[in-house]
């Protein structure tokens, strides 16, 4: 049988798409987010969870442990905000938004991650736990400071967990994703005609990333033949990192 994937923000474009990806090779899926319930037509197992909160993260593990037996093996941590202020720059962004972007982002991947690494440690478990970071974790751009420092925050603790976990079973790595035509992204383009023609401008391959690309590549670094991918980042660009970022969006 294969390993249980439990998956943060599953309701959400890039969501979605890794519990298909993972769903076509046979794994079940778990799911949180906040909605009470699963749209019609889901298949999964889904609870309503906020990962800013302890014992709301704790609440789904126990509910996919007394569903499927075991704690889940691979773990995706995905649920994630944009600040809400139209101009996120660093003086202008208040901190209702640097908070709440901080809270999701950052400590809801924290909790996730701390939460799947204690119950496959309690079990002499092994597995993955994967985040869904930012290529601007590493290369900022402007107007977006408080999603920026969560990211590189999250890029930090990557590392930091693959070093504290290494040789107990359970790998830890990143997948960061440029311009996705979907989700987080997908919405600042529809609210600000034309950004999403000069985002894509931006880009050096010219082409945005789907969510079914963000997908194939959170299974890749999960694959058990990959053994020795471990506090790694797949930047998923298109090319854009390379350029520093583009300043002036």
């Amino acid at each position: 049988m294969k390993p249980l994937v439990a998956i943060t923000g599953g309701l959400g474009d890039i969501g979605l798409a890794i519990g298909e990806a993972f769903a076509a090779k046979g794994h079940a899926i778990a799911v949180c987010d906040l909605a009470e319930s699963a749209p019609e037509g889901f298949s999964g197992h889904y609870f309503q969870a906020d990962v800013r909160r302890e014992e709301s993260v704790q609440a789904w593990f126990d509910a996919m442990e007394q569903e499927f037996g075991d704690p889940p093996s691979l773990v995706v941590a995905n649920a994630g905000v944009h600040c809400n202020n139209s101009n996120g720059n660093s003086i202008e962004t208040s901190v209702e938004d640097w908070t709440h972007t901080i809270e999701v982002n950052l400590t809801g991947a924290w909790l996730t991650a701390r939460e799947a690494a204690r119950r496959l440690l309690a079990v002499d478990g092994t597995g993955c736990i994967t985040f869904v970071g930012s290529w601007v974790g590493q290369y900022p751009t402007v107007n977006l400071a408080a999603y920026c420092a969560s990211k590189a925050g999250m890029h930090s603790l990557v590392k930091t967990m693959a070093l504290e976990l290494s040789g107990q079973g359970i790998r830890v790595n990143e997948i960061a994703p440029g311009y996705v035509d979907a989700g987080l992204s997908g919405k600042i383009f529809e609210q600000n005609g034309g950004l999403a023609e000069k985002a894509r401008q931006a880009v050096p391959s010219g082409q945005f990333i789907m969510p079914d690309e963000v997908a194939r590549g959170v299974v890749y670094l999960t694959d058990p033949k990959n053994p020795n991918l471990n506090g790694t980042t797949l930047i998923l660009d298109g090319g854009i990192s390379n350029m520093h970022g583009p300043q002036n969006l």
